[in-house]
């Protein structure tokens, strides 16, 4: 009788230890990290849209992490998420990272990487009659969103000019539109121009009735400016530096493929734009806007700091923006040493 009491102690002890073990595996599992990456469906995201067709970040973050892509409009709704904790890092243009970081006090984000240099322009309907900045007196110039890069860009362009906005008492009508609702518009000939970024610009040009005005890179010194930045969440960066760090050597990975594989790349970077805009850009036009755009882990500081300067003359910070802690860039420079021995990511393979 002890011996069948001992047994059944034994056998209840073993399945007691066995579902333990169970419940530790299953809570550990539950437990992986999440990083919640977003990016927006423009040519100047290309690390992202590229990676997330590819499923490169996954495959290197695994098994420690695994990805939550999520998609945007325009770059402050990017901010806006990191805010709320809702993004760990993202793809995002320098006015509203820069916006973020002097709201924010500082304690919102940091720059831990460039991405594109290029790819802006201001375009115009042939038949707006627009051939001078003064021109655009009257006019309707559309802008992905209010406060992102292109729009700050604009704004900044027109009070170099002597032109004015409606809300600043002037004749000049700015509309913040998502992209894909500016085609519509073009057509309607409801706007009359847009400064926007690839491949938007050049899906504006296919259309025939439409005409560069201005290419932004002709306001920079060499024709760069920083167009995109990988930028990261204070807290998650101190929590999870080292997986920020392994996010940054597939990023700069993929830069440098990217630039390596140009066909590759654009036909990766199209199947996802057609997965996320339900539009897939024409290959003429692609290898049009392809030309616009610099990929680069280069974060072009100078640019950024010229930037948040016409940000707060343009009103949208309401100080002098002091920037000593917006770039981070430790992780970046420990990433490219480590590159330093060859190409690490010679191919991507498909999901």
């Amino acid at each position: 009788m002890r011996k069948k009491v001992l047994l059944g102690a034994v056998t209840a002890a073993g399945v007691a230890l066995f579902f333990l073990s169970q419940f530790f595996s299953c809570s550990k599992e539950t437990a992986k990290l999440k990083v919640r990456v977003g990016h927006l469906p423009n040519l100047t995201h290309a690390q992202a849209l590229v990676g997330r067709a590819n499923g490169v970040f996954e495959s290197r973050l695994a098994p420690d992490a695994e990805i939550e892509w999520k998609t945007f409009n325009a770059g402050p709704s990017v901010i806006e998420a990191i805010f709320a904790g809702q993004v760990d890092m993202a793809y995002v243009g320098p006015s509203p990272a820069v916006n973020g970081y002097v709201r924010s006090g500082g304690e919102a984000l940091r720059a831990v990487a460039g991405a594109a240099s290029g790819g802006a322009a201001l375009v115009v309907r042939k038949d707006a009659g627009i051939v001078s900045p003064s021109d655009f007196r009257g006019k309707k110039i559309a802008t992905p969103q209010f406060g992102n890069t292109q729009d700050v860009s604009l704004r900044s362009w027109l009070a170099r000019h002597g032109l004015k906005t409606k809300e600043k008492g002037g004749d000049v009508q700015v509309l913040p539109l998502a992209n894909a609702d500016q085609l519509t518009l073009f057509a309607r000939k409801d706007i009359d121009a847009s400064w926007t970024v690839e491949p938007w610009v050049s899906l504006f040009l296919g259309r025939g009735d439409v005409k560069v005005f201005l290419e932004e890179s002709e306001l920079w010194p060499g024709g760069k400016y920083a167009a995109t930045l990988l930028v990261a969440r204070k807290k998650f960066l101190e929590e999870h530096a080292p997986l920020v760090r392994k996010f940054i050597e597939v990023h700069a990975e993929l830069t440098d493929w990217i630039r390596r594989h140009p066909e590759e790349a654009k036909q990766a970077l199209n199947e996802e734009l057609e997965r996320e805009i339900h539009q897939a850009v024409p290959k003429e036009v692609l290898d049009g806007a392809w030309g616009r755009v610099e990929f680069t882990t280069e974060p072009l500081q100078a640019s950024i700091e010229t930037q948040a300067r016409a940000a707060y003359e343009a009103g949208f910070l309401k100080e002098e923006p002091n920037l000593a802690g917006f770039f981070d860039l430790r992780l970046l420079e420990e990433a490219l040493q480590l590159r330093k021995g060859g190409v690490v990511l010679e191919t991507t393979s498909g999901k």
